[in-house]
């Protein structure tokens, strides 16, 4: 019993002290040019956003409550 109260509150500690040191993130200024990433798409392909941006314009648009319950 104690053995399991040891690791489970050492895991808390480490996961409260991993947030607290990792830092807020930053946000972009408006004009700055957005990390390249890469998604997984639809028939299993994966799409970069350097790809898309080889194209044209890119917007990127989060729906924050697509799949949250309202």
């Amino acid at each position: 019993m104690r053995t399991t109260r040891a690791v489970v509150g050492g895991a808390l500690i480490g996961a409260v002290l991993a947030l607290v040191l990792a830092g807020p993130a930053r946000a972009l200024e408006v004009g700055q040019k957005a990390p390249d990433f890469t998604l997984p798409a639809p028939g299993g392909k994966q799409v970069k956003l350097a790809d898309l941006l080889g194209k044209g314009p890119v917007v990127i648009y989060t729906l924050i409550q697509a799949f949250t319950r309202t």
